[in-house]
């Protein structure tokens, strides 16, 4: 097993990610910018080493000066977390050739899921239901308005190299498509170093469900069940919970099944999130593959008792997974909601100087914070300040539960979106568990032009 391992991230999936190696028994190695030199996680590691500027590609994503402390602190291995280089090929391979180990799968498979359209075909070729659209990269607009009137109307434009909503617009019209295809496209350039586009029939009034999995490297693959993440502003989510209440046993088991085959044929290991857009009949349709530890995979540790991070680790490191299929059982009910310090109506990013930070504590209440009290939230990265998680016996004491933690939370400083949270989870359609990918859309932002 490891000795040390160095945490390619920042704020609160770095704290998550140390707690765990700390249980390990295993050293940690914190890396941070300039920005972040007073966040929490650099005090709880048990090393800690600047790395630049607040700007990504000067830290967060310099794999050079990574690969330096890495070699320094005599690393045995690097965990990515989410984002900026989890699901980087280049950098797998860096690693690989400097004989550190990469918490994550191999650089070939992050090659291939990381680009949206191969990702496609290859789950295609695996078997998985696909959504209507283009087999390749559409590289013009007028190549857009050709593949996009062939599918018909609504349609999602999207980034190939995309993640996390960037890149990605519902489009209805050639007006609409013209307009969007250039800035998209740009956008997606500048985020990840690829603009090309591709373009998908938009599934009106979807749930968006995921299938957690593990792979080990000696063939063994099992799946964490299933977590609904429906509840979406500008195409990122902002509640989750596990298991959906949606979808019927049959279709659940389904779902498992089809994800573990698609990756035992892949050739995948470690964890990763197949993600799926389920129709009213609850059709499956593969969306894409998060080669990655997720935002929420909380809620699936709190509803099955099993440590993600800590299998990452040990599956990395060639030990074979100790859980079998018939292990892994559903207890209660969790849900995930992401704290953003942003307006909660508008959805702009809200930075500033947090002055109370108080958090809401209590028997099954968990809390995921990248911040504290008197703490500056710079403009440099994703506004997620924090997630609280909360599980139940089952979704209405999960959901009594949530409200009550929401009221106990206190930011001062910043504007968040918690007040946004509580009118999402008092809502009749919420509570109703009619919550489609339209709901911000449909009942939030219409209730607030309302008033």
């Amino acid at each position: 097993m490891f000795r040390k391992i160095l945490i390619a991230n920042r704020g609160e999936i770095a704290a998550r990610i140390i707690r765990t190696c700390r249980k390990m028994g295993i050293e940690t190695v914190a890396v941070y910018s300039e920005a972040d030199h007073m966040a929490p996680y650099v005090q709880q590691a048990d090393e800690s080493y600047l790395i630049g500027p607040p700007r990504v590609s000067e830290s967060y994503l310099n794999t050079s000066r990574i690969m330096e402390i890495a070699k320094i602190t005599h690393a045995d291995a690097i965990h990515p977390g989410y984002g900026f280089l989890s699901e980087n090929g280049k950098f797998a391979e860096e690693c690989a050739a400097e004989g550190v180990i990469f918490i994550g799968p191999s650089s070939s498979i992050l090659k291939q899921m990381g680009n949206k359209i191969a990702a496609r075909k290859a789950m295609k070729a695996a078997g998985l239901p696909i959504i209507p659209g283009t087999d390749d990269a559409v590289d013009t607009v007028k190549e857009a308005l050709s593949a996009a009137r062939e599918i018909g109307y609504p349609i999602m434009l999207k980034a190939t190299a995309g993640g996390g909503g960037i890149g990605m617009e519902v489009v209805h019209t050639d007006e609409e498509l013209i307009r969007a295809f250039e800035s998209n496209s740009k956008r997606a350039l500048s985020f990840f170093g690829d603009g090309s586009m591709f373009i998908e029939k938009k599934i009106e009034n979807a749930r968006h469900i995921e299938i957690q999995v593990m792979a080990d490297q000696h063939g063994q693959a099992v799946h964490l069940y299933d977590r609904e993440c429906s509840i979406q502003r500008r195409n990122q989510k902002v509640v989750e919970e596990a298991p959906s209440i949606f979808i019927t046993e049959k279709t659940r088991k389904l779902m498992g099944e089809a994800a573990v085959d698609a990756i035992k044929q892949l050739g995948y290991t470690n964890a990763g999130t197949l993600e799926f857009l389920v129709d009213s009949q609850e059709n499956f349709y593969f969306l894409e593959m998060n080669t990655r530890i997720q935002v929420e995979h909380p809620i699936t540790e709190e509803i099955t008792g099993i440590d993600i991070v800590e299998e990452q680790i040990k599956i990395a490191g060639g030990i074979k997974l100790a859980i079998r299929q018939e292990d892994v059982h559903v207890d209660g009910h969790a849900i995930e909601v992401r704290i953003y310090a942003e307006d909660p109506i508008t959805f702009f990013p809200s930075p500033g100087h947090i002055s109370t930070f108080e958090l809401p504590v209590g028997q099954c209440i968990r809390n995921e914070t990248a911040v504290a009290a008197d703490y500056d939230v710079t403009p440099f990265y994703d506004p997620m300040i924090s997630k609280l998680i909360v599980k139940g016996n089952d979704r209405d004491a999960a959901i009594r539960l949530l409200k009550q933690a929401l009221s106990e939370y206190k930011i001062e400083g910043i504007r968040t979106n918690i007040p946004m949270l509580l009118k999402i989870v008092e809502h009749e359609q919420f509570i109703a568990g009619n919550t489609t990918t339209s709901f911000v859309d449909q009942f939030y932002l219409q209730q607030n032009k309302e008033n």
